[in-house]
């Protein structure tokens, strides 16, 4: 071993250690089916409490790299082979509609509370035409808010504002063009197939198994574009597993293919720590972020987003930057107050911890029956 954490860096003890033992278990340095070392031996290592590499170990189980086994210890469950990935232990819930919402939508009076604060503050700007590509305020608070909440890096040139995923998903056919050809999960959001077909484009129904799209069904596709729910794909509730995202990102790596990650609802994950996206494990800079504001804040507000690779910041430009920006400046600029004061956040955190708390009541009443 050779794990070490820095106590005067601001990023938490047990993030330190659990990210350099991703990156081992990645790198096979720990292979499928092998045994972590004791929580005691890392903590004597590392100078850190047993329960702060207790900690990280949690995650890790969370997120599919390892499972615990009674008296056991701690042992591997990804993998970089097609096919033999174990998918982790997911939270328990019932599969919801797109449109619907859990738990109530963003408090009203928060929200008139900053539609009056940016009358107030900006005026007559309000009604100005947005750029093309989407308010800088709005850019820059996504760009803050995915590298604190995400792990995500990126500039906010890379950030395009649209009025909700469908309209981006148009966008990223006229980008890519409909002579590609598109993989799509089967069965999907209907809306998202509907896209496609509309739209003209060549597209593929790649079928699921339980961690994400079947490997044969990847292996074998014709695709240049993978369009993926790796949260939890609707209606299936299909979460990607660990190694299923690396194995997308393999796939991706050959051929110079691109990926749709179709982010939706994520942020109400009741996990310890939401799952790394794709955009932030890839070094390929071919994957494409997308996300919107329909569930996080109300599905009215029509207002989405994406992140593109660096590499096609430019080619966007060139090819679709005259289009005008569908979203308007007030909307926007709502929204990037309520990302900027903490608001945006307060409300996520909110709502985790009510569907932690149904999440165990659930699981007392089955124990007491």
């Amino acid at each position: 071993m050779n794990y070490s954490v820095n106590k005067s860096e601001k990023t938490p003890a047990y993030l330190q250690l659990y990210f350099q033992l991703r990156d081992d278990i990645v790198r096979e340095i720990y292979p499928f089916g092998s045994r972590l070392p004791s929580k005691r031996l890392v903590a004597d290592e590392t100078g850190i409490s047993v329960i702060t590499v207790e900690h990280a170990y949690a995650l890790l189980c969370d997120e599919g790299y390892v499972e615990a086994r009674q008296r056991s210890g701690y042992f591997v469950t990804f993998t970089k082979e097609d096919g033999f990935s174990l998918p982790p232990v997911k939270e328990k819930e019932k599969n919801i509609s797109h449109a619907q919402s859990h738990s109530g939508f963003f408090p009203f009076s928060v929200l008139a509370k900053t539609m009056r604060f940016v009358l107030s503050e900006y005026g007559e700007a309000t009604l100005d035409t947005s750029p093309n590509t989407g308010c800088d305020e709005l850019r820059e608070a996504i760009r803050s808010y995915l590298l604190r909440s995400r792990g995500l890096n990126c500039e906010s040139d890379q950030i395009v504002i649209g009025s909700g995923a469908e309209y981006l998903y148009a966008l990223l056919i006229e980008l890519f063009g409909r002579d590609k050809k598109y993989g799509l999960e089967s069965p999907s959001y209907e809306k998202i197939e509907l896209v496609y077909k509309n739209a003209g484009a060549s597209y593929e129904m790649l079928s699921l198994s339980p961690d994400g799209i079947d490997s044969r069904a990847l292996k074998g596709t014709r695709a240049q574009v993978l369009h993926i729910t790796p949260y939890r794909s609707f209606p299936s509730g299909v979460t990607a597993s660990a190694s299923k995202r690396h194995e997308y990102i393999r796939w991706a790596g050959e051929n110079d293919r691109f990926i749709i990650e179709d982010d939706f609802e994520s942020e109400f994950s009741v996990l310890k720590k939401t799952e790394d996206t794709l955009f932030s494990l890839t070094d390929r800079d071919n994957v494409i972020y997308m996300n919107t504001f329909s569930r996080t804040i109300s599905p009215s507000m029509r207002v989405g987003y994406m992140v593109l690779p660096k590499r096609l910041v430019g080619v966007f430009e060139e090819k679709l930057g005259f289009y005008s920006c569908s979203v308007p400046t007030f909307e926007q600029l709502v929204i990037a107050r309520l990302i900027s004061n903490g608001d945006f956040e307060r409300h996520i955190n909110r709502v985790r911890r009510l569907k932690r708390k149904e999440q165990r009541e659930a699981l007392n009443a089955k124990i007491k029956n």
